[in-house]
This record gives structure tokens, C-alpha cells and sequence, in this order.
């Protein structure tokens, strides 16, 4: 009963969350434009199929993306795991930060994955291919961004181990991006921007948020509240270099590549 409480619970605040949005939409269809849509069953069945997908995605987050999240960084940070054949209080008195290696491992490898398999990245990059004509690769520009999330996240967690104020991060990272800006590609630079954002959804969100929050609560001396966050910033912040990057690189290659071939056909 309790497991079914629940399914109706978040299944009521997702008809309640979407409405609104279906109002807007459908208000203006009818009272501003005033013409009937195209395939207007269509679009309630899909709308129907919304409310589903959300409802057991809301699930799956409560019942499986967080709590996994945190059990991941509290199982990595226990000190019997990483001072192994130390004394437990001992461990408990030391933290150097190059002891929690594999929590830096896992924070990379979970980041570049779930950012892979984010769908707004998906629709974006398939955007971006068609848009410039292939210009774009589909898992180019994929890999750029979950490259810049794995790092962003990594950095981030080395950040709550630390201990270090994150706005020192943000504003060397923004420093960054806006120099990257005035030397990359025109054309890559809104993508870029757009990047950092598509990667703070659906799938990288729920884990990432558990992780700094377990990662804060396990580690001596840090705040949840104060240091549990900010790896959303991170994660959004350091796609936008390696996108910008990916493309300057590019670049430098298609350029040394056509200097090659004029070299070749003057040297004939």
C-alpha cells in the first residue's frame, strides 16, 4: 500500500507540474492562433505518455538514482575502504586528498557516462549535425561535452575533499571560457554555451547532486549545505572549454591538413 501511496502521490504532483504547460500551450493554439492542430489525438496520447514517462522517472529517481548516488560516495569515503590497514581513528584524524583517488575515478567515469546517455545532449547534437551540414559530428560534439562533464565533476569533488571556496573555481573557469571565446570557431561558440546547459538534466542531475551530497556528509569537517552542492556549476561550467576546445582543435588540424595538401601540389 505504501509502494502504491507513492506511485499516486508523485503521479498526482506530475499532472499537476504539466497542466499548466499544456494550458499555455493549447490557450494559445486555440485562443491567439485560433486553429484546430494537426493530429490533435495524437498530441493528447503523447501527452498522456508524458505524464507516465515523468511519473516513473520521478520514481526511479527516488528510489534508486539517489540513494545509489550517496551509498557510492559513502562506501568510497569510508575510511576502513581508503586507509586500509591503518586504524580507523587514525583515518579518521588525516585527510589528503590524493587518498581519495577513486571517489576523483568514479566522480569522472560516472559524469562522462551519464552524459553520453543524457537525451537533451542527444537532441542537440543531432540539431547542431544537421544544421551545419555534418560540419558537426553527432558523437564528436557528444564526446567533447561528457569529457568537460567527467573533468568538471572530478574537479568538484576534489573541491568538498579540499575543502576549497568554490566561487575561486567558477571565476577562474569563467576566465577561461571567456578567453577560449575571443579564439574559437564563431560558429561553435553559442553551441558551446548552450552545451553547459543541456548537460544539467535529466540523467546527469539526480547522480551528480547525490554524489557531492554523500560525498559532503561522509567526508570530517564538511557542510552539506555549503559544500554538498556546486557540482551542477561544474558540470555545466567545463563543457563549454572542451567544447570550445574540441572545435579549435579541429580547426588547427583541418588547417595544417589543407597546408599539407598545398605544399604537396606546389612541391608537383
Amino acid at each position: 500500500m505504501e509502494i502504491l501511496q507513492q506511485i499516486w502521490e508523485v503521479t498526482l504532483g506530475t499532472v499537476t507540474d504539466v497542466l499548466p504547460i499544456a494550458a499555455i500551450i493549447f490557450g494559445f493554439q486555440f485562443a491567439v492562433i485560433r486553429k484546430k492542430p494537426a493530429n490533435l489525438g495524437q498530441i493528447l496520447f503523447g501527452f498522456v505518455w508524458v505524464l507516465v514517462g515523468l511519473s516513473l522517472f520521478l520514481l526511479g529517481l527516488e528510489w534508486c538514482l539517489f540513494p545509489l548516488g550517496r551509498l557510492m560516495a559513502e562506501q568510497l569515503t569510508d575510511p576502513n575502504f581508503i586507509h586500509a590497514g591503518k586504524a580507523v581513528a587514525d583515518a579518521a584524524n588525516q585527510i589528503n586528498w590524493s587518498d581519495y583517488y577513486w571517489v576523483y575515478l568514479f566522480a569522472f567515469l560516472i559524469g562522462f557516462s551519464t552524459t553520453i546517455a543524457e537525451p537533451s545532449l542527444i537532441a542537440v547534437a543531432i540539431k547542431a549535425n544537421e544544421v551545419s551540414g555534418g560540419a558537426i559530428g553527432i558523437w564528436g560534439l557528444r564526446l567533447a561535452v561528457a569529457l568537460g562533464v567527467a573533468i568538471g565533476i572530478s574537479l568538484g569533488c576534489y573541491r568538498i575533499v579540499v575543502g576549497d571556496p568554490i566561487h575561486w573555481y567558477i571565476i577562474s573557469g569563467y576566465i577561461v571560457v571567456v578567453i577560449q571565446t575571443s579564439f574559437a570557431p564563431k560558429m561553435i561558440v553559442p553551441l558551446a554555451y548552450d552545451s553547459g546547459g543541456v548537460t544539467t538534466s535529466t540523467v546527469t542531475v539526480p547522480l551528480v547532486a547525490a554524489l557531492g551530497l554523500g560525498l559532503s556528509e561522509t567526508v570530517p569537517g564538511r557542510n552539506p549545505l555549503i559544500d554538498g552542492f556546486g557540482l551542477i556549476a561544474f558540470a555545466s561550467l567545463f563543457p563549454m572549454m572542451s567544447v570550445m576546445a574540441y572545435a579549435q582543435i579541429s580547426e588547427y588540424r583541418a588547417r595544417a591538413k589543407s597546408a599539407d595538401v598545398e605544399s604537396a601540389e606546389s612541391s608537383t
